[in-house]
């Protein structure tokens, strides 16, 4: 998964589990960014009578580094409150909910919205309503116009949403984490054990789950600036994004009478830049300690991007299918694509007409060179795939991460730094075997770009869970 229940102690905790992370230059409005953070993943549709939704005492941010040192120059924070308008009931609606101010609609969530820049907090909004969950047909019998009413344009020129969504993201689980069982290698024989699958196709394990989205569409003004601290023209339209989640540090358990309290300065328990970093790159006994850390900190890790685990892993599995990732593997070379790819942006000069490179401080964050305008045609392969637009540079909601990152660590991009080396052949076609038309639910043209959620009367759970 991107980044659903990645590290051990987050999975105890999805309202603060930041599940997935996408930046891109707006189509059809290349003068913004849009930016979209994923949380509470893994949402069965039918959720009654508690449906799923922001934590009250979780402050969400999205961060964005302009200038290069792994450091939030403009923070969005989301500050959430939930309100129950009858108290006597134990329903979530007690009628069609067809406004966002429906006396039917018994637990409504509100955000506040500020903007951190330069060390000064503005409150953008004081109390903006988020849409219902999809309930069903009978409770939210018009869904999309919720989602319409949800939707903001506020006066410094943001638009706002924060609601539920289908889940975009598509990975096959059960083949992944079943000893890396990965198209189009399935029926070769390792140790002994034929790898192919029964059914014979790959699933996708999130389809028809929910999670919850705040999307940002920002004018590039807003996030960028024009000349950063290197002085160097191709960087200044270059941003570095991550999201992160933060809890009280004290929490004070209620009895009968009194309720939960919490206490105490936030400190960050989740934070998610590329997509996989944690899930797939940082060891198991590391992965809490890297949720707790700012991006500035990830050189920490730098040893396990120069020499990933996953790289050791594919040749062993799959015996005879990358000698030439082996004999790497064997040379004990660090992995200078990888770190470029996922620490500091990849320089001018390595692929034709591209850079996004923020300097020499190694951080994960979701680069973006937002002078590069959307693609007519976007290629889900991202820049591996010829389509600058695409992930790594930034990330899109059809983008193939998977399958791309899977191909950077089988060794498809080592020539971008050494020219000598030639990838083996599976090193291009690697892959789970799933694409975006793999989601029940259509991406969406226009902001907020996630599908609409998935309904708990159309969805009913799969039988025996």
């Amino acid at each position: 998964m991107s980044s659903h229940r990645e590290a051990p102690e987050i999975a105890k905790d999805p309202v603060a589990d930041s599940s997935d992370l996408y930046a891109f230059v707006t189509p059809g409005r290349p003068d913004s960014v849009t930016l979209l953070a994923n949380y509470v993943p893994m949402q069965l549709p039918s959720g009654g009578p508690n449906f799923f939704e922001f934590g009250d005492d979780v402050r969400y941010e999205i961060h964005v580094d302009n200038d290069g040192d792994g450091q939030p120059d403009v923070t969005y924070r989301f500050e959430f409150t939930t309100e129950i308008t009858n108290p006597n009931s134990f329903l979530y609606n007690t009628g069609p909910i067809e406004s966002l101010d429906s006396r039917n609609w018994n637990r409504r969530q509100f955000y506040r919205l500020t903007r951190i820049a330069d060390g000064r907090e503005r409150v953008l909004a004081a109390k903006l309503p988020c849409p219902p969950c999809n309930v069903g047909p009978l409770s939210t019998p018009k869904y999309a116009d919720l989602v319409r009413q949800a939707t903001y344009r506020l006066s410094t020129g943001e638009r706002v949403f924060a609601g539920q969504r289908a889940d975009g993201f598509f990975v096959d689980l059960g083949a992944v984490f079943e000893l890396g069982t990965l198209r189009p290698f399935q029926q070769l024989h390792v140790a002994g054990r034929n790898l192919f699958r029964a059914e014979g196709e790959p699933v996708n394990a999130l389809d028809r789950m929910n999670v919850h989205t705040i999307a940002l569409q920002v004018p590039l003004g807003r996030v960028r600036r024009r000349a950063n601290r290197y002085g160097a023209a191709d960087r200044a339209s270059v941003i570095g994004v991550w999201t992160t989640a933060s809890r009280q540090q004290v929490r004070v358990l209620g009895d009968r009478v009194a309720a939960d309290t919490a206490a105490g300065p936030f400190t960050q328990v989740s934070r998610l830049g590329n997509p996989l970093f944690n899930e797939v790159v940082v060891p198991m006994s590391r992965k809490d300690l890297w949720n707790t850390l700012p991006p500035a900190e990830d050189k920490r890790f730098a040893q396990f991007v120069e020499r990933p685990e996953l790289a050791a892993l594919l040749p062993a599995l799959y015996p005879g299918v990358f000698p030439q990732l082996e004999a790497l593997n064997k040379a004990k070379k660090p992995r200078a694509d990888l770190v470029a790819i996922l620490l500091t942006g990849i320089p001018a000069g390595l692929v034709d007409g591209f850079t996004n490179h923020t300097g020499d401080i190694q951080a994960d964050m979701l680069r973006l060179n937002t002078a590069i305008p959307p693609a007519r045609k976007p290629n889900p392969f991202g820049v591996l795939g010829g389509d600058l637009a695409g992930f790594p540079n930034g990330r899109r909601v059809g983008d193939d991460v998977v399958s791309i990152s899977l191909r950077a660590i089988a060794g498809l991009t080592v020539p971008l730094v050494d020219r000598t080396f030639t990838p083996d052949a599976a090193a291009a076609t690697v892959t789970p075997g799933l694409s975006a038309a793999d989601v029940t639910a259509p991406f969406l043209g226009d902001f907020p770009f996630l599908g609409t959620p998935y309904d708990g009367f159309g969805n009913p759970p799969a039988a025996g869970s």
